[in-house]
């Protein structure tokens, strides 16, 4: 089994190889085929958050190192433990890694993405940068039907973080504006997934020219570049007053500062991204323009059957995708940091 790993934070990934594990229990062993790379991925590697004044949220504790990242996984059923049940060995799987810890009530209410006691591959268990990965039930298998091996991967998490954000505001924006901030990999998952959710006029901010021309292409009515002289104005002037939502795919300081700038009365607010920092914030303009504004982390597992089955119907656009060779682990992520990256880059061992 071989494996690109964290063996410093912030160091280049190293190459391990050891034995292929065997599964127990009810435990899942699939072999690779393919492992998206996200931008989260960079904050893991680098060991911290930004929290904006010079702040960082550490995230090294409780992980022990050499460690494999990697949540965008699909792959082929390679061994069942004994007690396993649900797939065959051959099986093709896309892997539900917002594992949590199954037994508290966030868990049993159907959160698991949000359990206090999280088990996510590959940001709290060895992930998918790897040849194997193993997968604690086959609950967390689901079927893609005849998606591409190297797109699937990318719905388990750029596609079900979307999915989870735009879910949250499809009722606000039902024959109005949506403003969608940033068009990288998330971001661009969720164009395409607002298209196929959605009955609302899709707006794409992001200062990267070549992004804009991308989204345009494939389908946003409208593009912004928030860099721009008056782009708040052409926003306010696309939607008569104010996009009915914002989601920003960014989370930086500028991103979530531009998204509040362009809400409308009444509007919401979802924050995706984890790119870092801080803003200020008028409280005053929370009640005065009755304004929602909260965020939103991946998706629960219902989320994701809703989600694979939208995309096996064929109802959602693919989003570009660049396939590179396991061993690019390292420069993937090095362009991805340097915003290098349209679409998805995804490993395949």
């Amino acid at each position: 089994m071989r494996s690109l790993q964290i063996a410093e934070y912030g160091k280049p990934l190293e190459a391990f190889d050891k034995t292929e594990p065997v599964p127990e229990g009810e435990a899942v062993l699939v072999k690779i085929t393919a492992s998206g790379v996200c931008h989260s991925d960079v904050h893991i590697w680098e060991g911290f958050f930004d929290l904006g004044g010079e702040r960082k949220a550490d995230i090294t504790r409780g992980r022990a190192l050499p460690f494999t990242m990697g949540h965008e996984i699909v792959g082929e059923v390679a061994a069942l433990g004994p007690e396993a049940k649900g797939v065959r060995v051959g099986d093709k799987r896309i892997v539900y890694p917002w594992i949590g810890c199954g037994e508290c009530p966030v868990c049993r209410r159907g959160d698991e993405h949000l359990c206090p006691k999280p088990q996510q591959l590959g940001v709290h268990k060895d992930g998918g940068y790897a040849s194997h990965v193993m997968v604690p039930h086959a609950r967390y298998l689901y079927d893609y039907g005849e998606v591409p091996d190297a797109l699937a991967c990318t719905y388990a998490c750029s596609g079900i973080t979307a999915y989870g954000a735009l879910n949250k505001v499809k009722e606000i924006v039902k024959g109005q504006h949506l403003l969608i901030v940033g068009a990288g990999g998330v971001g661009f998952a969720g164009l395409m997934l607002a298209q196929a959710m959605l009955d609302a006029t899709i707006i794409v901010a992001d200062i990267d020219e070549k992004k804009l021309a991308q989204a345009k292409a494939s389908g946003a009515a409208h593009v912004v570049n928030p860099a721009a002289e008056g782009a708040r104005k052409q926003v306010m002037a696309l939607t008569g007053g104010g996009a009915a939502a914002v989601v920003d795919f960014v989370g930086s300081s500028k991103s979530a500062a531009f998204g509040l700038s362009c809400l409308a009365a009444n509007a919401s607010m979802v924050v995706v991204g984890l790119f870092g920092g801080s803003f200020e914030l008028s409280t005053a303009l929370l009640p005065l323009k009755n304004l929602t504004l909260r965020g939103s982390i991946t998706g629960s597992p219902a989320e994701m059957a809703a989600l694979m089955e939208l995309v096996k119907g064929g109802l959602v656009k693919p989003l570009p995708v660049t396939a590179r060779p396991l061993d690019q682990a390292q420069a993937s992520l090095d362009d991805l940091r340097q915003g290098n990256v349209v679409g998805r880059v995804v490993l395949v061992p």
